[in-house]
């Protein structure tokens, strides 16, 4: 089949890339005529594991190409996929300036198509509030009377795992009104769902719309649940780990999001909540828990940095009490496999240890470059984490990387064996046995 994929951000790359493994021509749209030059070079704008070799092998293979301007495409697309921003309001709303625009283009190059071309399928891929499809079928509509339907087909990707859940979904939701649209939506992913056996959901745009935000509002709230109870098993001497896997057995809960952390954070979850929030407000439904699951995942933000107060005594009204202090801060993305630092606990803690008047010198595997430019000399950057760790007074994990847990912790050069770990990497036992004084989430620390 012919797509044209309009937007190439994260989802607009990740999308563009697998249509053409599926054996489509793909046509990536893209206004920023230098990104376009750089992708026409192979060169991706993102960090995500697997892209880059798939983005390559289909620029080499010619299923994949980019352009700036859609109409070279739009005559015998058989489908066009908005994958434009969909940033938040000051109001917490999603701000459709973007989509609503793609939507008016799109209408106007329709002109290009043939009479007797079948409807083209134009598919809201980005996240966007429940009404969307109806608005941008509006927009087009303007502009056109050839024949076309709206679809939406919400997203369920993870960062760092993007590319095997959209090439082995565990579900496909579609929200159309006929069955041509439905048709051409099932020959895009049929070599995905048939690899995964995963599920196909047909149901209305509307219901499409809100069933992306519900289930990121389910997981949040997962997130938020398991970091109060993790809370509250350290205030009574209980032990988080055991406490999930038992509530994970019951086949009614499952163990899937119960793992304590720092907060979730990212470019869908803060956002998608708020925008739910407002769309609760703007129909008289207040969305209680998720009011609670957002003001949870704002106090747990800054765990580790209570952590660290109450651990040097640093009350109040103190002037710089950590002045002379430094300290190695062991990732900066909002979670490992990303460049992604929106909503980063990391950025919490080097603004706040540096209102404390510490040092931070901080290590990450992919995200630094984006910090440095967020944050300035505000921290400094090292090479390794072992490099992060030379003469500090204390290590804070605040990203899973996998490769922190390979690091010799016996043979790190810090000031004092101090860790104050985001992520629970740790078993407070072994850490205690090679003389650590160990702080995690949810796990009463061993003290002699």
């Amino acid at each position: 089949m012919r797509v044209l994929v309009i937007g190439s951000g994260y989802v607009g790359l990740v999308a563009a890339a697998c249509f053409a493994e599926g054996g489509n021509e793909v046509l990536g749209v893209d206004v920023d005529a230098a990104k376009v030059a750089r992708l026409r070079q192979g060169e991706s704008p993102i960090f995500e594991p697997g892209l880059d070799d798939l983005f390559r092998k289909h620029l080499a293979s010619g299923r994949l190409k980019f352009t700036t301007d859609l109409k070279e495409g739009i005559a015998d697309a058989d489908a066009a996929f908005i994958c434009v921003g969909t940033p938040q309001s000051e109001d917490g709303s999603a701000d459709l300036r973007f989509v609503l625009a793609v939507g008016a283009q799109i209408g106007q190059a329709m002109a290009l198509r043939p009479d007797t071309a079948k409807p083209l399928v134009i598919v809201d891929k980005s996240t966007v509030p429940v009404g969307t499809a109806a608005r941008v079928h509006a927009e087009v509509a303007a502009q056109t009377t050839k024949a076309f339907e709206v679809v939406s087909n919400p997203e369920f990707l993870r960062e760092g795992s993007a590319i095997e859940d959209f090439l082995r979904p565990d579900r496909v939701v579609v929200g159309c009104r006929t069955d041509h649209a439905e048709a051409v939506m099932k020959a895009l992913y049929a070599p995905f769902l048939e690899a995964s056996k995963g599920k196909w959901f047909r149901m209305d745009p509307a219901s499409a719309e809100l069933t992306k935000y519900a289930a990121n509002a389910m997981l949040a709230l997962r997130i938020s649940f398991i970091n109060e109870i993790a809370n509250l098993a350290e205030a009574v001497g209980a032990d988080v780990d055991h406490v999930k896997v038992a509530i994970g057995a019951d086949h009614r809960i499952g163990p899937a999001f119960l793992n304590p952390g720092p907060g979730f954070g990212g470019s869908c979850f803060p956002k998608d909540l708020q925008a739910l929030l407002k769309t609760g407000r703007e129909h008289n439904q207040p969305m209680l828990t998720l009011s609670a699951t957002v003001e949870v995942n704002r106090h747990q933000k800054q765990v580790l940095l209570r952590k660290l107060k109450t651990h040097f005594g640093v009350k109040a009204g103190m002037p710089a009490p950590l002045k002379g202090k430094r300290f190695a801060l062991w990732g900066l993305a909002f979670k490992a496999n990303t460049d992604d630092i929106r909503e980063s606990m990391a950025l919490e803690l080097i603004e706040g240890l540096r209102q404390l008047g510490a040092e931070v010198v901080a290590h990450d595997y992919a995200a630094m470059d984006a910090v440095k430019a967020k944050v300035g000399d505000k921290c400094a950057f090292a090479d390794s984490p072992e490099a992060a760790a030379q003469g500090a007074d204390a290590v804070l994990v605040a990203t899973e990387w996998p490769q922190y847990k390979a690091v010799d912790l016996d043979a790190l050069g810090v000031k004092a064996k101090l860790m104050f770990d985001g992520r629970n990497l740790f078993r407070p036992e072994a850490m205690h046995a090679k003389g650590w004084s160990y702080h995690s989430l949810g796990r009463t620390p061993i003290i002699d």
